[in-house]
């Protein structure tokens, strides 16, 4: 009775651990802001000041920060699921070196000799979705011509060598260009959510809700893909139909999320684990309890590198890595640890 009542209860206890971090997070700044205070500009209630500061300098990072990290956990969630992989990220396909290789070759054909770029700076994630679809569309297709291309490790191994090719890409273009327009492209590299507007805010939310019938329909497969293949083709699941759905929704989170904040790592990997520990993966609602602990650890990174050394701002990707390392070594040492 008291583990079905804690089970219950997880849910709603997040959103309100999320909704605290979002208002914390909101009032933190060269200017603290109370919560009270946040709350009241929020309504609309509070002081003049307090409502420019909130709605137009902090809230649509800390927005953009939620949402870049629901759409990465998602993808992550799904791949891991798709490969049957609990180490699969989505930088496998791809999807984040393309993005970057999409971004420098954006500041190279349209910076001048003076380094000034000659379009709007607003044209860049589209060069990044650009960049990542492409690299994972060609990654897929040299996965569909493989003849063992059902073998999940073809996939990985594909990724792993175009991914390879396309950091070298765009480190040749980072040394031979400018030190400005390294620097620009370096930033976005590492990933960070300190030029949010709400336009951009806008796009990620409005990728997620279009995403959300798919992920409703995913939800049996992404149960029935977790067992072998013949036993999931037993319950009348398509296995590579499925399989490939799956990872396409997933190219499509980490490309939405990346083209607007850059490639901010590990989220994808950490935030279905915390999920699986806090939830249980086989449990109903576990893709959303993995949507909000990469909203919760986006933020909580993103708070952390404006606060940490300011005036000064770290990208968020450093202290999401920073964190997700020692995960990561965790998880590599507990799996050698039980196959042994």
């Amino acid at each position: 009775m008291k583990q079905g009542f804690a089970h219950h209860w997880r849910l709603p206890a997040l959103f309100l651990l999320l909704a605290a971090g979002l208002v914390v997070a909101t009032g933190l700044g060269s200017s603290f802001i109370s919560p009270e205070r946040v709350l009241a500009a929020l309504t609309g209630v509070g002081s003049r000041i307090d409502g420019v500061i909130v709605w137009t300098l902090r809230l649509p990072r800390v927005a953009l920060a939620v949402l870049a990290g629901m759409a990465l956990a998602l993808a992550g969630a799904l791949m891991q699921r798709a490969l049957r992989n609990p180490l699969a990220v989505p930088s496998i396909l791809g999807v984040s070196d393309g993005a970057a290789l999409g971004v420098v070759t954006f500041l190279w054909l349209f910076s001048n000799a003076n380094n000034v770029l000659t379009v709007s700076i607003h044209w860049m994630p589209l060069a990044a979705l650009l960049g990542a679809f492409t690299l994972a569309s060609v990654i897929g297709l040299l996965t569909l011509k493989d003849s063992r291309g059902t073998d999940p490790l073809r996939l990985i191994l594909y990724g792993v060598a175009l991914s390879a090719m396309a950091k070298a890409a765009v480190t040749l273009m980072m040394i031979l260009g400018p030190v400005h327009r390294a620097g620009q492209a370096l930033r976005w590299l590492t990933g960070s959510v300190n030029a949010a507007h709400w336009n951009d805010v806008a796009l990620v939310g409005a990728g997620l809700l279009l995403c959300c019938p798919m992920l409703i329909l995913a939800r049996l497969p992404i149960r029935q893909i977790t067992l072998d293949s013949a036993s999931a083709q037993s319950t009348g699941l398509t296995v590579n139909r499925a399989r490939y759905g799956m990872l396409a929704l997933s190219v499509l989170l980490t490309a939405l999320a990346v083209s607007q904040v850059g490639a901010i790592g590990f989220v994808g990997l950490i935030a279905p684990h915390a999920a699986r520990l806090y939830h249980g993966q086989f449990n109903a609602g576990f893709l959303l309890i993995s949507a909000l602990m990469g909203g919760l650890l986006v933020l909580v990174a993103d708070t952390l590198a404006r606060m940490i050394v300011q005036p000064l701002e770290l990208p968020a990707g450093a202290v999401t890595a920073l964190l997700g390392t020692p995960f990561f070594l965790v998880l590599l040492l507990r799996r050698h640890h039980v196959q042994s």
